[in-house]
């Protein structure tokens, strides 16, 4: 069963999120997750936690899942995304080699088994099945001002969050045989409470892409889990210059060229 200490971190940033800071890291994150998920083709895909970000909103497979402690919210329109609750992220209710894709939409950063949670999205995912997970940056502005406010005790972001690296991500991934395919930063304003300081900072997007990518204070990472010793095979392409010679000894081939010439 869930830590009562992680569901409440949780649901914490999923309030967050309702702030003007919030609202500003849930557009950025939200245009980057319709631009992956849109391109990616299976029939059966999942997000894990944070039902406030709709992280499938626009993939096109059949069959969509969040997982979660609890219902979601009903949308205006009366629709509510399909859910299936669960109590520990870290055993997912489905069989391995079953989902083309999962989202972990800052789920790693609240866990208190991270390792666990990627090690089942790596048995319920299929062969060449495809991960995304959303994270806050510590080598950001943002990062920067976690750290202090513990110090202080003025959190920017719900205390108990554990920011994760990029690189270190990586290494995760890589274990588990993911290879991280596309990444992306954003949201490069200083850690500003309101709107309209956010608002005058907005020209940090286009300034922070091109002069200090890799200081975004959110990233979003796409990777594929590869199998060895699995390789997919294409067209069965002959040269007829190769069916040509086919059964012909090595020597001759030699002696035909030099003849030839």
């Amino acid at each position: 069963m869930s830590n009562p200490s992680t569901q409440k971190a949780i649901i914490s940033l999923g309030r967050w999120l309702e702030t003007p800071a919030g609202s500003y890291v849930r557009t950025w994150q939200q245009a980057r997750l319709d631009m992956l998920t849109t391109d990616i083709f299976g029939f059966n895909a999942m997000q894990i936690g944070l039902p406030e970000v709709n992280a499938l909103q626009a993939s096109r497979m059949p069959n969509k899942w969040l997982t979660d402690t609890h219902l979601p919210k009903v949308e205006e329109d009366g629709t509510r995304t399909p859910i299936v609750v669960v109590h520990d992220f870290a055993e997912l209710p489905f069989a391995s080699q079953s989902l083309d894709l999962v989202i972990l939409p800052h789920v790693l950063e609240f866990a208190e088994e991270p390792h666990q949670i990627l090690r089942e999205v790596e048995r319920v995912l299929i062969p060449e099945g495809q991960v995304i997970v959303c994270g806050f940056n510590p080598a950001s502005l943002w990062g920067v001002r976690q750290a202090t406010g513990r110090l202080t005790g003025a959190h920017f972001l719900p205390q108990n969050g554990e920011f994760i690296s990029l690189p270190r991500l990586k290494d995760w991934l890589k274990l588990l045989n993911m290879e991280v395919n596309r990444g992306h930063f954003g949201c490069y304003a200083p850690p500003c409470v309101t709107e309209k300081w956010l608002n005058r900072f907005a020209f940090m997007e286009a300034a922070g892409d091109r002069w200090w990518p890799y200081l975004g204070a959110i990233y979003v990472v796409q990777a594929i889990k590869r199998v060895r010793g699995m390789r997919l095979i294409g067209p069965a392409w002959k040269h007829k210059r190769a069916t040509a010679q086919q059964g012909v000894p090595v020597t001759n081939r030699i002696n035909q060229h030099i003849d030839s010439e």
